[in-house]
């Protein structure tokens, strides 16, 4: 069902195959290990050596990546992002391919702020380079989040099996597949994508059943609930929870944007995510913010992009199908009512306002210790909430 939905092709000569996962990150490590058991395999009939594979992402991937980099000994190749650009570039991921790059990741809907990466492009570029090469660099699609919301919402978007160079997706049927956590899937194009000798095979349960995985002894409760959802759903059931995630999101972003405070860095087609970081952040910045929502009972995360955007911070939303309308306005209000608050704050105390040094004995500058510097921040915090306490009237 699912292969059907990423457009597999399915016909009497090719059959796709695929797993069920404890999330992404178990399915992303599966796929890792298939795409560089076959490129070894091909390097060892041609001769060649095979101890130096590499993959290529975005700087954006999710840490899944770097632990299956790390594990499996796979050097990472990142593209780093820029600001505005908070995606893998095609154009530039395609530069970094060599005859030892097992495949090219792409990510549809990325964590940071939800856009879908341009896997058409992708594929396109890196046809022209294995045409011009030699090679045949497939591309690999982690559609964790988004790979349950573009087929519904954006069905004439190019991104999974109709694209000759994509050989595996995963998707988390925990995010936008409507089910409780703990699963998720992984997909291949054909039986010829996954290696034969990673596939182990056990008889002591009655009969022959096919295996690969990194967790073996794992509950059916979430596969049953998964085939459950697309059952009692169907295509036109997600296609109505989608869209009314996206609604709410747009609410939200519209919302946000007429308090005039911040910009917005998600895009409208992609995953129902809102990013946003402050215009003006001088006098306080996105962790004050996130960290004072959290006394309206909002738990709102404010991070910093990777290299080479690190100097952006942004807070993140992420609205799924209980996000009411109704939640994305009292959001709102609660924003609003923080920033209120924290505009009549002083701006913050840090080192950098405070004198690093004083005088000595004999009129002589001596440098302050961090313990002096940081009690002198501490006294003047105390003095500012003492004051404001002195003029409560009761």
């Amino acid at each position: 069902m699912i292969a059907h939905l990423f457009n597999a092709p399915l016909g009497e000569s090719e059959t796709a195959v695929g797993v069920g996962t404890v999330g992404s990150s178990e399915a992303i490590m599966l796929a890792g290990l298939a795409f560089k058991r076959k490129w070894q395999n091909k390097r060892r009939a041609e001769g060649k050596p095979c101890d130096k594979p590499n993959i290529v992402t975005g700087a954006n991937v999710q840490v899944c990546w770097e632990k299956f980099a790390n594990y499996f000994e796979v050097e990472l190749k990142e593209v780093k992002l820029r600001e505005g650009y908070y995606v893998m570039d095609p154009v530039k991921a395609v530069e970094l391919v060599d005859e030892n790059t097992i495949c090219v990741a792409a990510i549809l809907g990325s964590t940071l702020n939800g856009e879908f990466e341009d896997v058409k492009l992708l594929n396109d570029l890196l046809l022209e380079k294995n045409k011009q090469t030699g090679w045949d660099t497939p591309i690999h699609v982690d559609a964790a989040s988004g790979g349950f919301i573009a087929p519904f919402l954006y069905p004439e978007l190019e991104w999974d099996f109709r694209l000759p160079l994509v050989k595996s997706i995963n998707v988390s049927g925990h995010k936008y597949g409507l089910v409780y956590a703990g699963i998720g899937w992984v997909i291949w194009r054909s039986k010829e994508d996954l290696p034969e000798e990673l596939i182990f095979h056990i008889n002591y349960l009655g009969a022959d059943q096919p295996t690969f995985t990194l967790n073996f002894s794992k509950g059916s409760s979430q596969v049953i609930a998964q085939y459950y959802q697309l059952i009692r759903l169907g295509y036109e059931g997600y296609q109505n929870v989608m869209e009314n995630c996206r609604d709410n999101a747009l609410v939200l972003k519209r919302g946000l944007e007429k308090t005039g405070r911040f910009n917005i860095v998600s895009k409208d087609n992609g995953v129902p995510v809102v990013a946003f970081s402050l215009k003006e952040n001088s006098q306080y910045n996105e962790f004050d913010v996130s960290d004072m929502l959290r006394s309206f009972q909002w738990i709102v995360p404010a991070y910093t992009m990777p290299p080479d955007a690190q100097h952006v911070t942004v807070l993140r939303v992420v609205v799924r199908e209980d996000f009411s309308c109704t939640l994305a306005e009292r959001l709102v209000d609660d924003i609003t009512k923080v920033l209120h608050k924290l505009d009549t704050l002083p701006a913050k105390l840090s080192v950098n306002m405070i004198s690093s040094y004083q005088k000595g004995k004999n009129g002589t500058v001596v440098k302050k210790t961090t313990l002096e510097t940081q009690r002198e921040i501490t006294n003047a915090w105390k003095k500012f909430v003492m004051d404001r306490k002195t003029k409560v009237i009761c």
